[in-house]
C-alpha cells in the first residue's frame, strides 16, 4: 500500500490501466528536506518520456520511502508533474532491495545491486523495477536494475561522451559530484552532503 497525493493506492492501481509499470527508485531518506540530486537528474530525463510510453502499454511511477507532504513540496519545486508515491508505511522498498535497515553509521554491509557490498552513504539506494499485470490481476516482478545501470537513462552522459573532454571526472570526490539540482546550478550556497561522507579521510 503506498500513499499518494490523494490518498491510499496499492500496486494494481499504480499500472492506471496499462499491463506494464515501471518504477523508478527515487532516494529520499525519510529526514531528508529534499530528494537526491543524482535521481533528480534521471527524472528530468525520464519525465518527458512518460507520455510516450503510455502509448505502449506502459506507465511509469516514481517512489520513495519518505512521507507524501515532502515529496509533494519537492515535486512542485522542481517543476515535475510525473505521478509520485510514498512507500514509507509499508516494506515496499526493503522487498526491493532500495532500502536498507538500522542508521547509515550502523551499516557494515547492505545487499544491493545482486550482492553483498560496503555500506551506503545513506539508508536508501536508487534503482528501476519492472512489473507486469495479467488479465486476471495477477502481478509479476520482471526485472530490476541498480547502481551503474541506471546510467542508460542519463542521456546527458551520452553527450558528454561526444565531446573533447568527455565526463571530465578527474579530481571529483565521485563521478556525480558536479551534478546539481537543476535549480541550483549557480547557487554557491549549495553544500553537497556526499562529498563530506565520501572523501578519503571518511572511508575506512
Amino acid at each position: 500500500m503506498f500513499d499518494g497525493p490523494t490518498g491510499k493506492q496499492k500496486l494494481g492501481d499504480l499500472f492506471d490501466g496499462k499491463s506494464q509499470l515501471i518504477i523508478y527508485h527515487f532516494m529520499f531518506q525519510p529526514d531528508w528536506t529534499e530528494g537526491c540530486k543524482s535521481c533528480s537528474l534521471i527524472a528530468d530525463h525520464y519525465m518527458p518520456s512518460i507520455i510516450h510510453l503510455k502509448q505502449r502499454d506502459a506507465n511509469l511511477v516514481t517512489v520513495s520511502r519518505t512521507a507524501i507532504d515532502r515529496i509533494e513540496a519537492f515535486r512542485k519545486r522542481m517543476g515535475w508533474t510525473f505521478h509520485w508515491v510514498s512507500s514509507l508505511n509499508s516494506d515496499f522498498n526493503f522487498d526491493l532491495n532500495v532500502s536498507f535497515p538500522g542508521d547509515v553509521q550502523e551499516q557494515n554491509k547492505v545487499y544491493y545491486n545482486y550482492e553483498m557490498t560496503r555500506s551506503f552513504p545513506s539508508t536508501e539506494g536508487p534503482g528501476l523495477s519492472v512489473f507486469y499485470k495479467d488479465p486476471d490481476g495477477s502481478i509479476f516482478h520482471t526485472y530490476s536494475c541498480f547502481a551503474r545501470g541506471l546510467e542508460q537513462f542519463i542521456g546527458v552522459y551520452d553527450l558528454l561522451d561526444m565531446i573533447p573532454k568527455g565526463r571530465d571526472e578527474e579530481g571529483l570526490v565521485y563521478g556525480m559530484e558536479w551534478v546539481r539540482y537543476h535549480d541550483k546550478y549557480g547557487d554557491e550556497s549549495f553544500k553537497d552532503i556526499y562529498v563530506e561522507l565520501l572523501s578519503p579521510k571518511n572511508k575506512n
